[in-house]
């Protein structure tokens, strides 16, 4: 699976148990006397020749792979990622959901938390997976590299800890991207330099193929084998640059089970959605005999907003393994079932979906919400725009450029790493504290937009004190056209105890808050045209960067950070950078 796994060494016993886990469900765990274990990986970033849609091109890997190699652990173990940077693109990579408590440092956006790997250097990720357990994402967070640097986490239970459900027959990641026969890189350096929106991807891919439905593709599809009357643990995950997806499996349900890494109350659907950033854990229950048809698995967009988009689906197989006394001699006469998706606009469905999802809420896995509240914020997500440079053309809404941003700020990463100039103490032309709570100019945010569009640039912050509990509602703006954001929160899970369309009301919105099983996220999609309010107890000292999953909508400037400063005792402060911390 492209990784060494390198344990404390362990007795002949220990060994041999070691050789009978080869037939557990992941051969590559090694057994431990102790709880927790380190795990070694070595990333060596690479270019790799890949061809999709009969169109070969050089593309950013790791250890030559795409997908991505996974990183497996159990909850409690620490992780180890050696990056060599091979390639002439200076390199980061995001450990996406993963908590990071006390090593800010391995976080891994550019210029936020570090500064990037340049070429023929290296950078040593370390970090422990603290109270997580199901399915993550590595990727790569810097301009749109992740297009291609991109992989699951795996994080199983502790020993001897089992599911909160029976114990599935087999795991398997199902990772969703796009593929471009252009350079993304190219993509998004035009798009800035006209001002226009960026081209979008030839093709929606299943765990890097992009299957049947396109053209030259019917042999890059990815094949599902199953068993009758098995329960499979399909992980997915939604690696995809700028789309959310539904997906579905024809004439099977899906029961979810997991999100973000957080158990949730159990519930069936034929179909799901998932917004970048986002995972999805799922338990699939094949049929008890053997059917006479095969079975596509499909994903496609959910678009809000305006703008071109990929109207294209992407499908694998999922396909029965034929008894060993079958009759059935000519396969290629099984019919093949297509499942029924939502029209690509269905936000009501995006909406009635959301609601399913609550937390598991358990004595064994409690819900930790937030009761009372010490700030509270509002911030307005949407488009806007910057004017257009003296003697330039720009392709933007009325000759501007396109710009996104939070609270009317479009925030510019600085050429020095955020965490690098607070610890130091060296803010000073970095970055201000002056981050507003709430939007400068109220507007009806869901009605008819302003005629000023323009926002305003900068590297703005807000700072909380250690331990303070946060509620930040999320409110999308017409802007532009009302639109979906996937709002990722660096650091922290957080509860999403309401949502509702139009605009927020401060006064009547609160008395309908769910705060007994409210979902824990890391990555929540705010309602095309609504908001949603989360909450989060700011108790991990760093620099934590919060922004939309979109990459087109980060490039333009929708995101921020928080900084958490140090609590009082020795386990609540951040520790010095790593020696290998790379110099901007």
């Amino acid at each position: 699976m492209g990784a060494s796994y390198l344990p404390s060494p362990v007795s002949m016993a220990a060994a041999f148990l070691f050789l009978f886990s080869a037939l557990s469900l992941f051969p590559d765990l090694v057994l431990a006397k102790h709880a927790s274990i380190t795990r070694h990986y070595k990333f060596d970033i690479k270019l790799q020749n890949v061809t999709r849609l009969c169109h070969t091109k050089s593309i950013v890997s790791v250890n030559g792979q795409f997908p991505g190699p996974r990183i497996i652990a159990r909850e409690g173990d620490r992780v180890v990622v050696k990056v060599v940077n091979h390639v002439q693109n200076n390199i980061s990579l995001h450990w996406h959901g993963v908590r990071q408590l006390q090593s800010g440092w391995a976080d891994g956006p550019a210029y936020v938390t570090q500064c990037p790997i340049p070429t023929g250097q290296t950078y040593v990720y370390n970090f422990t997976i603290t109270g997580q357990r199901g399915t993550l994402l590595w990727h790569a967070h810097i301009s749109w590299l992740r297009s291609t640097l991109y992989g699951p986490i795996v994080i199983l239970p502790k020993r001897n800890v089992s599911y909160p459900f029976a114990k599935p027959y087999k795991e398997v990641p199902i990772i969703f991207g796009e593929w471009w026969n252009a350079d993304p890189e190219a993509v998004i350096s035009q798009a800035l330099q006209t001002g226009a929106g960026p081209n979008v991807s030839d093709a929606y891919t299943i765990n890097g193929l992009p299957g049947p439905l396109y053209n030259c593709s019917s042999k890059d599809t990815f094949k599902l084998k199953v068993k009758p009357g098995k329960t499979y643990l399909l992980r997915l995950i939604n690696a995809a640059l700028n789309d959310e997806l539904f997906f579905s499996i024809a004439n099977h349900s899906l029961t979810v089970v997991e999100a973000d890494a957080i158990y949730v109350k159990p519930f069936k659907t034929a179909t799901l959605i998932i917004t970048p950033g986002q995972t999805t854990n799922v338990l699939l229950r094949t049929k008890s005999h053997f059917p006479n048809a095969t079975f596509l698995m499909a994903a496609r967009p959910y678009v809000t907003g305006l703008g071109t988009f990929d109207n294209s689906t992407t499908a694998g197989i999922l396909e029965y393994e034929l008894p060993s006394n079958s009759s059935i001699l000519n396969k290629k006469k099984i019919p093949l079932f297509k499942p029924v998706l939502p029209q690509l606009n269905d936000t009501s469905f995006v909406a009635n979906f959301t609601t399913k999802l609550r937390s598991l809420a358990s004595a064994q896995f409690p819900a930790n919400i937030p009761q009372t509240i010490d700030k509270k914020f509002l911030f307005t997500v949407g488009l806007g725009s910057n004017p257009c440079p003296e003697n330039q053309t720009c392709q933007g809404p009325n000759g501007t450029k396109f710009s996104a941003s939070m609270n009317n700020v479009s925030f510019i990463l600085p050429s020095t790493a955020l965490l690098q100039a607070y610890f130091f103490g060296q803010s000073n032309g970095v970055y201000t504290i002056d981050f507003p709570n709430n939007p400068p100019i109220p507007f009806n945010y869901t009605g008819t937009p302003p005629n000023n569009t323009i926002v305003s640039n900068g590297t703005k912050v807000v700072v909380l004190p250690f331990n303070t509990s946060v509620e930040v509602v999320l409110q999308d703006t017409s802007i532009g056209g009302v639109e979906s954001h996937p709002l990722h929160l660096h650091g922290f899970n957080f509860f999403a105890v309401g949502q509702g369309f139009g605009n927020y009301d401060p006064n009547k919105d609160p008395a309908n808050f769910n705060l007994v099983d409210p979902i824990e996220r890391n990555t929540i999609g705010v309602p095309s045209g609504g908001w949603v309010a989360i909450r989060f107890l700011a108790d991990n000292p760093g620099v934590w960067f919060m922004h939309c999953h979109f990459d087109v909508h980060t490039s333009w400037g929708l995101k921020m950070a928080w900084i958490v400063l140090d609590g009082p005792l020795p386990n609540q402060k951040l520790p010095p950078p790593p020696s290998d911390l790379p110099k901007c």
